[in-house]
């Protein structure tokens, strides 16, 4: 009887392994920023969060400054994604209308990911170096926002008025976001966002045929 050869198991290759680390540590402080906020994101509960040791984390990240700029990209990344994926369904549904439209939106806005970004950005206010950090990126995202929301609700941006009735929508939905921190906001959310869509569908230049609000 032969014995077959033994396999030896092959290893992770070391930029694989070095990308998997980066993204724990980074995804562990979106974590601690949705749960503790921006003052209680240390360095320290990072690493607890992320189930490693200080002396990884700072193998990768030697500073909090250098941690903090790697993990905006990937909550940005992310939070980049989340809006593709909601107007990817909200172009998909045959049954698509301004109403469901505006509410994928505010869940967006009133979501954990949010939640994260906005910790960063009132930390921002009165912490310099982070602002730095911040204002290019809040930028971008503004800049996104509004060109997904604009196909969403296939919206006539050359038209002026339009555009800033879909800016002021956004910057609406934003403050829907803010007053969910503090407390469940659903229902006078979406009792709002029924006489809104009413409002947009009567207003906004479209390019295309969208669904009634109601």
């Amino acid at each position: 009887m032969t014995t077959a050869p033994q396999r030896t198991p092959q290893r992770t290759p070391q930029p694989e392994r070095t990308r998997a680390m980066r993204t724990r540590l980074m995804q562990a402080t979106i974590d601690c920023l949705i749960e503790r906020g921006w003052a209680g994101t240390t360095t320290t509960l990072v690493s607890e969060v992320a189930g490693v040791s200080r002396g990884a984390q700072l193998h990768h990240f030697h500073t909090k400054h250098e941690l903090v700029v790697a993990s905006l990209e990937h909550l940005s990344e992310q939070m980049t994604a989340e809006l593709q994926r909601r107007h990817d369904q909200a172009t998909r549904g045959k049954q698509r209308s301004t109403r469901s439209v505006l509410t994928m939106l505010a869940d967006y806005y009133t979501s954990d990911l949010f939640v994260a970004s906005l910790e960063l950005w009132v930390a921002a206010r009165t912490d310099e170096p982070l602002r730095e950090i911040v204002r290019p990126m809040e930028r971008r995202w503004g800049r996104e926002e509004h060109e997904l929301a604009v196909a969403m609700l296939a919206a006539d941006d050359s038209d002026r008025p339009t555009r800033a009735l879909v800016q002021a929508t956004l910057d609406m939905l934003r403050g829907f976001g803010l007053a969910n921190t503090l407390s469940d906001d659903t229902r006078r959310r979406n009792a709002i966002l029924a006489e809104w869509s009413t409002i947009f569908d009567a207003t906004a230049r479209r390019t295309t045929t969208i669904g009634r609000s109601r």
